[in-house]
């Protein structure tokens, strides 16, 4: 029998708020923006010097005119590296909206039968702190390949913001400390009230500013009805706080949905190679590396969806259209996703039993009648357009 799926905690409980009635009360306010400190992160993450050859900067796979998420031109869906045939082993996300992520953590309900896993960075996980990832694709062999350590520092020693750099991190010393200025400077970027605009049209509809399509009303009843799409039981969503920190339109869980095998990533060329998730996390202070956590990548944010170029954390899917078909039909229809009747064929058998087979839509039964109609699906694609930011509605694909 396959896993139960994971408990779902009520919505962002780790964020320091409160509930008044049906109203939503934010946490303590941000102290205000070292804007000089912003600049400096901003200019870093533009840096195509930092990469070994030069030529390709953290914005090169998070591209500002797609909402921070991107390919870096690669066709085959994840992004390209900074040497030819090298690619990253995952899609790259969305980094909008950063500063409402929590650390990675297990959560204890006493509702639920166990713990379970949230938060933290990446598709697993893995990276606690912001200022800490930044290392992990600035030195991938496979993304930015920065090389040595002590010749990455001498580039930003070196770069036109030097001087800047010298002055907000006086005693930063050494490559370890300049490493890790670097991600702070970073991660105040990343955090900014620019990476945090909360400008879409459903922000506006939130705030009484502007009116929802009949097809996009319909939409958001699909998306919020349990007999048919149930997305937000993952997507969490408020329609009541104009607070966006409320509506991240994920509660920052894990789910194990099988995904199908994207067979034109270079990695899978090896039919023994899987990509397995939140159980590849090693962290000696949290169980994430148990084998029953296998098969489980973080539920992302839904802001700006429409702008991506690919989904899903292997790249599988190259429309929203089709990913929302997956979800509605995945139950009913798994011939249309696995080919020769292999289920769940992205992860060792050993662990499909982790799939989440139990939630809606993923608990009809095969040949059944599926979650949604064609009317609903085209409609949730409507209602997730409305989540597009202003600046990136140039990226957003017109009506199909």
């Amino acid at each position: 029998m396959a896993a139960a799926k994971i408990p779902r905690l009520p919505p962002y409980a780790s964020v320091p708020a409160r509930r008044t009635g049906v109203v939503l009360s934010p946490g303590p306010a941000r102290p205000p923006e070292d804007a000089a400190l912003v600049a400096l992160g901003k200019k870093i993450f533009s840096d195509e010097r930092l990469s070994e050859p030069p030529g390709t900067s953290c914005a090169s796979c998070h591209d500002p005119r797609r909402a921070f998420s991107g390919t870096h031109g690669s066709t085959l869906g994840v992004p390209r590296g900074s040497r030819p045939a090298h690619f990253a082993r995952r899609t790259g996300p969305s980094l909008l909206y950063l500063r409402y992520r929590p650390r990675f953590h297990f959560f204890d309900d006493d509702e639920a039968p166990e713990p379970a896993p949230y938060g933290g960075f990446f598709w697993d996980g893995r990276s606690d702190s912001i200022a800490e990832l930044v290392r992990q694709p600035l030195f991938n062999p496979n993304e930015m390949n920065g090389g040595n350590p002590r010749r990455l520092v001498a580039k930003v020693a070196s770069a036109t913001y030097a001087k800047d750099f010298r002055a907000a991190f006086v005693r930063a010393t050494g490559a370890d400390a300049i490493l890790h200025a670097v991600g702070v400077a970073l991660e105040a970027y990343l955090t900014s009230d620019e990476l945090t605009p909360a400008s879409s049209k459903f922000d506006a509809w939130v705030r009484g500013e502007a009116t929802l399509t009949p097809q996009e009303k319909r939409g958001l009843e699909a998306f919020k009805d349990g007999a048919r799409g149930a997305c937000s039981s993952c997507h969490r969503l408020n329609e009541v706080s104009t607070n966006p920190e409320w509506t991240m339109f994920t509660d920052y869980g894990f789910d194990a949905i099988a995904v199908p095998r994207n067979r034109a990533l270079p990695g899978n060329a090896d039919p023994a190679a899987y990509d397995l998730g939140l159980c590849e996390r090693k962290n000696a202070q949290t169980p994430s590396d148990d084998g029953k956590w296998c098969g489980n990548f973080r539920t992302p944010s839904l802001r700006n969806v429409a702008v991506r170029e690919v989904f899903m954390h292997n790249a599988a899917f190259r429309t929203l259209r089709q990913v929302v078909t997956f979800y509605a039909n995945r139950a009913s229809s798994p011939d249309r996703f696995y080919p020769t009747r292999e289920r769940f064929d992205d992860l060792p058998p050993k662990y499909r039993d982790n799939v989440n087979v139990s939630s809606r839509p993923y608990n009809r039964p095969e040949n059944g009648k599926p979650a949604m109609t064609d009317e609903d699906i085209d409609a949730i694609v409507a209602f997730l357009g409305t989540l597009t930011d202003a600046a990136f509605l140039p990226a957003a694909p017109g009506p199909t």
